[in-house]
């Protein structure tokens, strides 16, 4: 599509919006839904989302982001198609050991980068501590923490040491219990396992504690603990290196990661696109600019061939990919769009042949949409909440934050979105097989008005009194996606309407957003954060507030909250882990540093011509199952069937 084309279309696609957002046009259940004609050979024209943050995959979290980087970048695994559990990427096997703390890849040898170089196990050792490097302050580097050392080296840390006899103080001896909670298992064994090393020996010793080698935050630090301070004492520092990091190259083919503890979810994380493998040799050639077309080196099934901001991005097959004969999609189109209208008119067009996940209007799927064979609805592993700033009063007394939550029908969002579900917790209900969801937030306006009364914004009487809570203190951010706008402005008129607040919203472009949440440069309420599951366990949401940093967003952390995760992924039993692991997410809904409001469904819309793309958890796809099928008696007639995992349709 040619870039006047493009500027007449989304002119005669706003022009409607007025016309169309309100009803949307009726759909027949026999119907597809608009124009469907494939395009010409192996073409995708595909509606991503906001413009990404980044094409680094190691400098951005999203899901706009993850699909780019799906087709740029290929991970020791790939995602499922259709169930996105761990499937054979770079890696072609693997071996855990019997308590999850220690992983071995086995590398295919003919996996090479888009100019031919070869992929190994030396390449990813790179990825992994560049992405940790505290230089590069990649803001999702705490998935990572979990590896040995990762989280030492990550934060500036540094490690004690006695100078006189070289010991290294242990972890356990500043842990309140004593105890070597942080020690892995043992290795991988077998016959065909890697081989011990030195270094695979040094990654079994006890976790060695770590203090911060920033002086100012050291003394804070000390100060809070006088036992670790005794600790301390006398002692000398060594900072944390890229070598402590629990990762090892054994051989060219062999990559070797060795865990703090036990992480039963991890195998499922290093499909994210922060651990998917980068050409060295670019990234320091050119530095922050090593993603610029004509610069980049890539690793996946696709690469880069031209960035237009704000307008599109294309990638091509990539002829070295190791896969490349499976590969049908020769090129792929991915437009940056969030208004909702505006890419239904497209799709119903024929200008585009899929769009990303939540992008169906929820007037449209009253109207009919909904019945249309081409409409995507399938349950998602995500979550839609709100984060709030708990460093800043008011907010900052978690009777107000839970006020705040209380004052919400969940059950007339629903109601307004439509798609969405109500969601009273954090970790989506029912999404996880045989995960018992604590008690959530009821709708409860008194409570919440008691709660605000508690907190000493009431009347002579006792009783809140809406006049004496600074709401013009805080405020509503969210990113300019139609739909986070919409929740916006329901809740807004939730606490309006239940608790006599106006709370002022502001709207900021999703690059922008990101950072501001990150900064804790917002004062009340980020909306739109939402998280889709990379994984398919609880911890790919109670993790999120395992660290200070990262995706947290919020300000709140506390060492209680960390070691009840730590004890549930110590337990080697799934279903008292679980139960571990609700628990733990009942002590975060007390302490409320988010508000959740909803689980999504995935509501997209693909042409029945596009085949091997699948309504997944997540609606992240793997690039290399996907194609264009131009005979019409094998068009998909309905959703497709995601009763079972075979994908063997997408490799014919």
């Amino acid at each position: 599509m040619t870039e006047s084309k493009t500027a007449r279309l989304l002119t005669l696609a706003l022009s409607a919006a007025l016309l169309l957002a309100a009803c949307g046009p009726p759909v027949q259940k026999s119907d597809y839904f608009g124009k469907v004609e494939p395009p010409p050979g192996q073409t995708l024209r595909y509606i991503t989302g906001s413009e990404p943050e980044s094409l680094d995959p190691q400098m951005s979290s999203g899901q706009p982001e993850a699909r780019l980087d799906i087709a740029l970048y290929e991970g020791l695994v790939e995602y499922h198609p259709k169930t996105m559990e761990p499937i054979p990427g770079v890696a072609e096997s693997w071996k855990v050991n019997s308590n999850a703390s220690e992983f071995v890849f086995f590398l295919r040898k003919n996996a090479r980068f888009s100019n031919g170089d070869p992929i190994t196990a030396r390449d990813f050792v790179y990825t992994f501590r560049r992405g940790l490097d505290p230089a590069l302050a990649s803001r999702v580097a705490f998935l990572a923490w979990e590896i040995k050392n990762a989280e030492a080296y990550n934060t500036g840390g540094s490690f004690v040491r006695d100078p006189k006899t070289g010991r290294f103080v242990l972890a356990s001896e500043a842990a309140e219990s004593g105890g070597a909670a942080g020690q892995a298992a043992g290795p991988v064994s077998g016959e065909d396992a890697a081989p011990d090393t030195e270094f695979h020996r040094r990654m079994h010793e006890p976790d060695r504690l770590f203090v911060p080698t920033d002086e100012k935050e050291r003394e804070k630090a000390l100060k809070a603990d006088p036992k670790l301070a005794a600790l301390v004492e006398g002692k000398e520092l060594v900072p944390a290196t890229a070598e402590d990091v629990g990762v090892e190259a054994v051989d060219d083919y062999t990559f070797r990661i060795t865990l703090r503890q036990p992480a039963p979810y991890f195998m499922g994380l290093v499909a994210h696109q922060f651990f998917r493998v980068v050409h060295q040799p670019t990234v320091e050639k050119y530095g922050v600019n090593w993603t610029k077309p004509g610069n980049i080196v890539s690793s996946g099934t696709h690469m880069l061939a031209e960035h237009k901001p704000y307008n599109q991005l294309v990638v091509v097959k990539n002829p070295y990919y190791w896969d490349a004969d499976k590969v049908r999609l020769d090129k792929i189109v991915f437009y940056p769009l969030d208004d909702q209208t505006t890419m239904m008119n497209l799709y119903k067009a024929g200008e585009v042949d899929a769009t990303y996940n939540h992008t169906v209007p929820a007037s449209w799927l009253r109207a009919g949409v909904r019945y249309a064979r081409d409409y995507m609805d399938a349950p998602e592993n995500g979550s839609v909440y709100w984060q709030v700033n708990t460093t800043a009063p008011p907010l900052d007394d978690k009777r107000v934050r839970k006020a705040f939550a209380l004052a919400i029908d969940r059950q007339a969002l629903e109601e307004f979105r439509v798609v969405s579900k109500a969601n009273n917790v954090f970790v989506p209900t029912g999404i996880l097989h045989g995960y018992p969801s604590p008690k959530g937030y009821d709708f409860d306006v008194e409570g919440a008005k008691k709660l605000l009364a508690d907190a000493g914004y009431k009347d002579g009487a006792g009783k809140f009194d809406p006049k004496k809570f600074p709401a013009n203190s805080i405020e509503v951010i969210y990113n300019t996606s139609e739909s986070n706008r919409q929740v916006a402005e329901f809740v807004q008129a939730q606490w309006k309407q239940n608790l006599g607040l106006t709370i002022p919203l502001r709207a900021i472009e999703w690059k922008t957003f990101v950072q501001t949440r990150a900064k804790l440069e917002y004062k009340g309420f980020a909306g739109g954060a939402g998280w889709s599951g990379d994984y398919m366990d609880p911890y790919t949401y109670l993790g999120l507030f395992a660290t200070e940093g990262g995706d947290n967003g919020t300000g709140w952390f506390q060492t209680k909250f960390v070691d009840m995760l730590n004890a549930a992924n110590r337990e080697p039993d799934q279903a008292k882990r679980y139960e571990q692991l609700s628990k733990a997410e009942a002590y975060l809904l007390d302490e409320c540093p988010v508000i959740p409001l909803s689980k999504p469904a995935t509501s997209w819309m693909k042409k029945p011509y596009v085949k091997g793309m699948y309504p997944n958890p997540a609606t992240l796809h793997a690039w290399k199952f996907v194609y264009i099928e131009h005979d019409p008696a094998k068009w998909d007639q309905s959703m497709p069937d995601m009763t079972n995992d075979q994908i063997a349709e997408a490799k014919e």
